[in-house]
């Protein structure tokens, strides 16, 4: 029976120290006085001796286990308590702490081990993070520093006296000069937004409008593969943001530069947008080869490219998508993008609304 009564008792999770006390007070008080009994005494002596027994083996157990092992727990506790805080362990030594101190050390080690696994993983993540970004850098750079590297090789090893030539190889490398200027220029850029010293001043414009005059701008370029502009039937009217117009006439310079390098020949790339109640949805939609969906959850991340080759044969920095990322956050809003392989693709991001001038 004692038995039973200790396993029934030790199988909870929750004990203190008066139940721990009591389960070994009685089971050694039961033992002694049977033995007593069997051996020595009468019943009235079995009696008297287990009442003293039980509850020498009490107050004993009691206090072993209050003095030696529970305090410290509680010390332990306090100290982890305080560390969590900021506080100076000083400050609470003394104070007191309820009897289900083994109960909050489980739960704080259990949220401890949590919170830790979820570090070592996001640690984990940033290191793999790290690693492809160093490696995605270094292989940008080698690019065009190689092209130089063999561009001037090949002049000074006498191809200069041929002026055709000398003209030739002088532009390419002017080329890979421009191309590590904006690259570094694009890194520059993310490195401030990050440090928040790319400030944003917002003022109140036409969304409709400025993109118009982005299709302008960019029209030759857009010719040279025959892909038309135009603003999607029904949203061809005005819609005033609150944002930072320059970095948003950037944002759409490279949504739209994108939609030309991998858009279709005869292709098209339409702007849409549309009335949120506090903000205004901007979306640039093209009708090109289309990114499978394998790759969109990465597809801002600095010098993530769908197709490496291909994208570097396009040209660019491989950051114009994360520097679009980074200002729309910039602006408390969001980006997102979808795409069906073969189809199209259409990002979407949202602006602050502002009422009509």
């Amino acid at each position: 029976m004692a038995q039973r009564t200790l396993a029934a008792l030790t199988d909870n999770k929750n004990l203190k120290p008066r139940s721990i006390a009591l389960v070994v007070a009685a089971a050694l008080a039961v033992i002694v006085s049977l033995l007593d009994l069997i051996f020595y005494s009468t019943l009235l002596h079995f009696f008297v001796l287990f009442a003293i027994v039980f509850l020498v083996g009490y107050f004993l157990t009691y206090y072993a286990l209050e003095v030696f092992i529970y305090r410290k727990i509680k010390l332990i506790y306090k100290r982890i308590h305080n560390l969590k805080l900021g506080r100076d362990e000083k400050d609470t030594l003394g104070e007191n702490v309820n009897e289900d101190t083994i109960d909050e050390v489980e739960s704080e080690v259990e949220k401890w081990a949590a919170n830790k696994k979820q570090e070592i993983d996001d640690l984990k993540s940033l290191e793999k993070f790290r690693k492809e970004f160093l490696a995605n850098l270094s292989h940008e750079l080698k690019t065009p520093l190689f092209n130089i590297q063999g561009y001037v090789h090949t002049l000074l090893d006498g191809a200069m006296d041929d002026p055709e030539v000398l003209k030739h190889f002088l532009e390419r490398t002017s080329k890979s000069i421009e191309r590590l200027s904006n690259l570094v220029d694009d890194l520059d850029e993310i490195s401030r937004i990050e440090r928040g010293e790319e400030s944003i001043i917002k003022e109140i414009f036409d969304i409709n409008q400025m993109v118009k005059d982005v299709f302008e701008s960019m029209e030759l370029k857009a010719k040279s593969k025959s892909i038309r502009f135009s603003i999607k039937k029904g949203c061809d009217r005005q819609f005033y943001v609150n944002a930072d117009k320059e970095k948003m006439r950037q944002v759409i310079t490279n949504l739209l530069d994108n939609s030309i390098k991998y858009g279709k020949e005869n292709g098209e790339t339409v702007a849409g947008f549309y009335d949120m109640d506090e903000n205004i949805l901007v979306e640039i939609t093209d009708n090109g080869i289309g990114i499978d969906e394998k790759h969109l959850p990465r597809l801002f991340e600095r010098f993530y490219r769908v197709d490496k080759h291909r994208s570097r044969e396009q040209g660019g920095t491989g950051l114009g998508l994360a520097i679009v990322k980074h200002i729309i956050e910039a602006h408390q809003q969001t980006i997102n993008v979808r795409s069906t392989v073969g189809v199209g693709t259409t990002f979407a991001f949202t602006l602050e609304k502002a009422e009509d001038k």
